[in-house]
């Protein structure tokens, strides 16, 4: 958004400098960007009189110019002009200038063999219009005065740019600017000039919206002025465009591009006798196309918002006008529109078809539809001021009613969020000055949001623009506590770091991917959860958020492999959706290995990843969070994105109603289909929500284990059991046993066939048994050997195997 200081005092009554202008716009939140000269040096262009010319030696059409360019200096200038004479004020640009139509710098070079000292300018080539038959020709005599002087001194003033954020459309116009400016103490917003229009009502045109479930225009103002003569922009108007670094190009078009910078208020102009008896406001049809202003053509889809009549498109509503009904300097009626657009539409129609105007760029941000009156009275009382003619009544046409939205603002909700207290006087100061309209009741305030501020729906935006407009410099600086008692992280949030430096330590090199995912590697891994669409993806191949850890995870474990990366073990953290309702997330960490173990190490023979790894890694994990090994319950059901016989299900006790993990290999039909190359994959996922805090503080888990003094002794086991019993019910039967002396139970071996009954297995475990108290001697170990036989005979029903 850009604008001089002297259009911004068109607005607004102030006292302050400009630098102190610049500064408080920062403050109230309205960045700025820069505030300079606009883009070319004005220094280089002067004022100059032609002394003489002569016919150019070896071309018919040039001529070689003598130009006193002040303080007793002439220079040489090759010119092609048919209007260079003697004695003609012109402007000068010398070496070094860079003309700003054509943005080429100028060299002093030699032309058909005559060297040229700079140039002599037309009007075109120096933006001041679009003349471009001769040189500039400056007829009035007090430039015979100042020969030698920067002809745009006074004429180019300082530009503000200002970083105007989307939801912030109202300061996409100077007004807008100068109302906060004014709120904040700045200065005093000047009242808008009550405009004096003589309606003419004799011509009347007719103008229809198509009642249409996605049409784009639900408000449509227009006014006929007939009998204008359109001409060259007033020099203020012609300052005004320019400091915009746009190019003046006629008086009804630069009025009309002016209004928009002004008030925000987009509007366009059609020349009235170009148009098909009347205006047909509707959505497109496929196929339809039209030549627009930027000399290019558009193939339309179907349901875009266009202006047309009973011959076609005239422009697309909201974006940018057609050539067929386009203002020219011989216009003598005009059909002037100032309408409401809907932001959905516009922002819709300009991306399917890559186009950036002015007028979409507010539109797409949304406009004041109270404006559409005011808008046409201002753009329709200086059309007629600058290009008379006589203007009709005005027709607005509706098919939606805008209005005001209403807040109730507790104040003492401002002292809560910000930490120091504005008195409501002053609260309601301030919102009256920024339009709001406030009604005092008992304990808060009763608001109608201005129809020009969309980006206002709750309380909390409130809070944002008093403190705004006060001042954020109000908000205290409170130092952090010395000596913090309370800890900076919460309990979950240690987990979250504590379980993801655990999983990093077991040799997993952590992934950082978007939530979003790719819905055909997505469905592997939903189950039954809903698949979660996302309405407008950043990316076709992103257009879901993930239901699983391994969405992502798969994908770019296949990734790695493909280029060549043949051991790979990845893990992330972060969320996975189950429903598009708030809350409706797990925190889960998940990894994936593929590949080998110990591939080409020379002391350790290599073996393929299995079920076994992923299971100890899980378990370990939990381990180190502070859960005891022994209450660990494992059952068989998982996912169905896991290997059927091969993965499995951890719960933190056999009382839980939630697993609080799963491991196991990947099944062979996803890795078949996402044509993973490797020889395994397993992987686990781990659900932070549902871990419940341990008694053991994260911190002091690496010294949980304590470590007996005295000897430890083996002893092997072989039970014949029911082939479906599980086994860890029986790694658990003997481990309860004496949970003091019997330190660990593990499976080595587990068989089934020859010399063991058809429903039986065999099943061989070491049990390692350390007492911290003394060595255990020979008759200790019997009783203990007897003891465990006796237990599990009893509970399991099994028998020791001779």
């Amino acid at each position: 958004m850009k604008f001089t200081i002297d259009w911004l005092k068109d607005h607004l009554d102030t006292k302050l400098k400009d630098t102190q202008i610049i500064e408080k716009l920062t403050d109230i939140g309205l960045e700025v960007e820069s505030f300079q000269s606009s883009s070319f040096d004005t220094d280089n262009f002067i004022i100059a009189k032609i002394l003489s010319t002569e016919k150019h030696p070896n071309a018919d059409k040039l001529k070689i110019c003598e130009v006193d360019i002040g303080k007793e200096n002439t220079v040489k200038v090759v010119c092609g002009a048919p209007n260079a004479r003697k004695n003609l004020l012109t402007i000068y640009a010398g070496p070094g200038s860079i003309i700003p139509k054509s943005q080429v710098k100028l060299s002093v070079s030699k032309i058909r063999g005559v060297t040229s000292y700079g140039m002599l300018c037309s009007e075109s080539e120096l933006n001041i219009s679009e003349e471009s038959e001769g040189i500039t020709e400056l007829l009035d005599k007090k430039y015979l005065n100042i020969v030698g002087k920067n002809f745009f001194k006074n004429n180019n003033p300082k530009v503000v740019d200002l970083s105007i954020t989307p939801n912030r459309p109202d300061c996409l116009g100077v007004r807008g600017v100068a109302r906060d400016l004014a709120a904040s103490g700045a200065g005093k917003l000047k009242e808008d000039v009550k405009r004096k229009l003589k309606f003419k009502d004799a011509t009347k045109f007719k103008v229809t919206i198509t009642k249409h479930k996605n049409q784009g225009c639900t408000m449509f103002g227009s006014s006929l002025i007939t009998g204008v003569t359109n001409k060259e922009s007033p020099k203020w108007l012609k300052e005004k465009i320019l400091s915009l670094g746009q190019k003046p190009i006629s008086a009804i078009v630069d009025i009309t591009n002016y209004v928009m910078f002004d008030m925000n208020r987009p509007l366009h102009a059609y020349d009235l006798d170009k148009i098909d008896k009347e205006i047909i406001v509707r959505n497109s049809l496929t196929g339809e196309s039209f030549q627009a202003l930027d000399n290019k053509e558009y193939k339309l889809e179907e349901d875009m918002c266009v202006i047309s009549d009973r011959s076609g498109i005239l422009g697309l509503g909201g974006i940018i006008g057609g050539t067929r009904t386009g203002t020219e300097l011989n216009t003598k009626n005009i059909l002037l529109e100032s309408a409401y657009f809907e932001p959905r539409s516009i922002r819709k129609t300009s991306k399917k078809l890559n186009i950036d105007t002015d007028a979409k760029f507010r539109f797409e941000r949304g406009i004041d539809p109270e404006s559409i009156e005011e808008g046409l009275k201002k753009a329709a009382y200086l059309i007629k001021e600058i290009c008379g003619g006589e203007v009709s009544k005005f027709d607005i046409q509706k098919i939606k009613s805008s209005k005001k939205n209403q807040i109730n603002f507790k104040t003492s909700l401002f002292e809560k969020i910000t930490g120091f207290s504005v008195s409501d006087k002053e609260i309601v100061k301030i919102l009256n000055e920024i339009g709001f309209e406030v009604k005092p009741l008992k304990g808060l305030l009763k608001l109608s949001i201005p129809t020009w501020r969309p980006d206002i729906s709750q309380p909390i935006d409130i809070v944002e623009e008093i403190v705004r407009i006060k001042g954020f410099a109000n908000i205290k600086t409170i130092e952090p506590e010395k000596n913090r008692i309370k800890p900076t992280l919460n309990k979950q949030q240690k987990l979250f770091h504590f379980i993801q430096r655990s999983v990093a330590s077991k040799g997993y090199y952590e992934t950082v991917t978007w939530s979003f995912t790719d819905s055909k590697i997505n469905k592997f891994f939903k189950e039954e959860k809903k698949e979660i669409q996302i309405i407008n993806p950043i990316s076709s191949d992103l257009n879901v958020l993930r239901n699983s850890i391994f969405s992502n995870l798969a994908f770019y474990t296949k990734k790695n492999l493909d280029r060549g990366f043949k051991d790979m073990s990845l893990f992330e953290i972060g969320p996975v959706f189950l429903g598009n309702n708030p809350g409706e997330q797990l925190t889960v960490i998940g990894g994936l290995r593929s590949g080998k173990i110990s591939r080409l190490n020379w002391n350790e023979k290599d073996r393929i990843v299995d079920v076994f790894d992923a299971k100890r890694d899980t378990i370990q994990t939990l381990i180190e969070v502070g859960f005891n090994r022994n209450k660990i319950f494992i059952d068989d059901k998982t996912p169905s994105y896991y290997h059927p016989g091969k993965s499995g299900s951890i719960y933190l006790s056999k009382e839980e109603d939630n697993p609080v993990a799963f491991f196991g290999e990947i099944h062979p039909n996803i890795i078949k289909k996402l044509d993973i190359k490797t020889e395994s994959l397993v992987g686990f996922e781990i659900y932070l929500d549902y871990i419940k805090e341990t008694k053991k503080k994260l911190k002091d888990q690496k010294s949980q284990y304590k470590q007996s003094d005295f000897q430890k002794s083996e002893r092997d086991f072989a039970f014949v059991i029911d082939k479906y019993f599980k086994v860890q019910e029986l790694v658990e039967i003997i481990t309860n046993i004496d949970k003091q002396l019997i330190k660990s139970v593990k499976v080595f071996d587990v068989y089934e066939g020859e010399n063991i009954p058809s429903d039986k297995k065999s099943i061989a475990l070491n049990v390692t048994i350390q007492s911290f108290d003394k060595t255990l001697n020979e008759n200790d170990l019997e009783k203990l050997n007897n003891l465990i036989i006796s237990t599990v005979e009893l509970k399991s029903g099994a028998k020791i195997r001779s």
